[in-house]
């Protein structure tokens, strides 16, 4: 290592992970008389202390409908909802609050994009790609709206490591696409997956692009303007915020030509039986009354991400893949699937002779959680003829000796059924 490395590596600030585990109450506790060791976070990370209470004090003090109210509690309720749509702007880098568009999660905002931009531009002889790679909420969606429109969907296949085949997808995307769609990082696989490369074959095509962050936000700085992509979508349960709220954002020239997919209080400005006049962004995507205390508590993990050292938490996270690569890959018997050489903190592995949900249980009864089954991509497990994997997915409150405490309950699985 270099002169100039050794004072960059001594000068840069350690991550204190005991500390930042002492801001999340769930990971203090005992399991089948274990401690808890919660490696699952790609399904849904656990909340802050800051969160909780932000959610709190929202029932507690402030609870009423937003927008509609002139009394003071909506109008505290509305500053506050209406404040985490300018903190996730600013978080990703939105042009404008008018492109934030809250969902309910990942799923919502990519049917809300093929339901309304999709139904209303396109058509036989029209093609949305994807890739094998795909949650099936960015599968499924495609699917129907071809149905719906006559519109082909087209798939780019992978590599045995778990990457994009960049080869196909030049072949693949060309002037009949309309919309390439497909995931930041792959929640089955923790692929970071090739978006410059993707955003320019797609742009050179005149097509548009959606992408899944619902595995980006959580582990990577977001700028969606330096991305290049026309709609990002993600969820607030994956960064550390309440189920049931996410979000997508979209370039607001796109978002206005666009129809409300729904319809209902909150998104008119006027109704007669003869007419309804539609209201303005954000809101025209938005019918009915939202989730409230979600949006003050996807606020608050925001507050909370931007307070912690996210760069340290990154490479904390980094470390722990190596890590858990490193010790999980030396078990006899234990396969990882998917070894793209840029991955998120995410870990699917086979153990020969034990069925992932055999794996699941056990390693539960040592206190570990982690999920096991198809992982929502079922043409993932196909493509490496499986039924499943286990999964463990990292996130900056966990630590090494949990991937420890994991590789002893595999160990131990294999015992069982050697």
């Amino acid at each position: 290592m270099s002169a100039a490395r050794q004072d960059a590596a001594v000068s840069r600030p350690a991550f204190d992970v005991e500390a930042v585990r002492q801001d999340f109450p769930v990971l203090h506790q005992e399991v089948h008389d274990r401690p808890l060791a919660y490696l699952d976070n790609a399904a849904s990370a656990q909340h802050p202390v800051q969160v909780i209470e932000a959610v709190a004090e929202y029932y507690r003090r402030d609870h009423a409908n937003v927008h509609r109210g002139v009394h003071q509690l909506s109008q505290r309720a509305t500053a506050a909802f209406e404040g985490a749509r300018e903190k996730v702007q600013r978080f990703i880098n939105a042009a404008s609050e008018r492109e934030i568009i809250f969902t309910r999660g990942t799923t919502e905002a990519i049917n809300l994009v093929a339901q309304s931009w999709g139904r209303a531009n396109l058509g036989p002889g029209d093609e949305i790609v994807i890739t094998h790679l795909e949650h099936h909420a960015n599968i499924v969606p495609w699917q129907m709206l071809c149905e719906q429109t006559g519109a082909r969907l087209r798939v780019i296949p992978m590599t045995a490591s778990g990457e994009i085949d960049l080869e196909a997808a030049r072949e693949i995307i060309g002037s009949a696409t309309r919309l390439l769609a497909f995931g930041h990082v792959s929640n089955a696989l923790g692929t970071i997956n090739p978006v410059e490369e993707l955003v320019g074959l797609a742009r050179a095509a005149g097509a548009l692009v959606l992408l899944d962050g619902a595995q980006g936000v959580p582990h990577m700085r977001v700028d969606v303007q330096a991305l290049g992509c026309d709609f990002y979508a993600f969820s607030g349960h994956k960064m550390f915020a309440p189920t049931g709220i996410g979000v997508l954002w979209g370039r607001e020239e796109l978002l206005r030509a666009m129809p409300p997919w729904q319809g209902g209080g909150d998104m008119i400005l006027a109704v007669s039986f003869e007419q309804t006049t539609y209201n303005a962004l954000p809101w025209k995507f938005e019918a009915g009354t939202p989730h409230i205390a979600g949006g003050v508590g996807l606020g608050a993990a925001i507050d909370y991400l931007e307070r912690l050292d996210f760069d340290a938490a990154a490479a904390w996270e980094h470390e722990l893949l190596v890590y858990g690569t490193e010790v999980l890959g030396a078990i006899e018997g234990l396969k990882i699937i998917g070894t793209a050489p840029r991955k998120a903190a995410v870990i699917s592995f086979v153990l020969d002779g034990v069925h992932p949900h055999d794996i699941g249980t056990i390693v539960d009864h040592a206190g570990v959680a982690i999920r096991t089954g198809h992982h929502c991509a079922m043409p993932v497990m196909e493509y490496y003829g499986l039924p499943a994997t286990a999964r463990a997915s990292f996130a900056f409150y966990n630590t090494k000796a949990e991937i420890d405490r994991l590789a002893a309950a595999l160990r131990q699985a294999r015992e069982v059924f050697a």
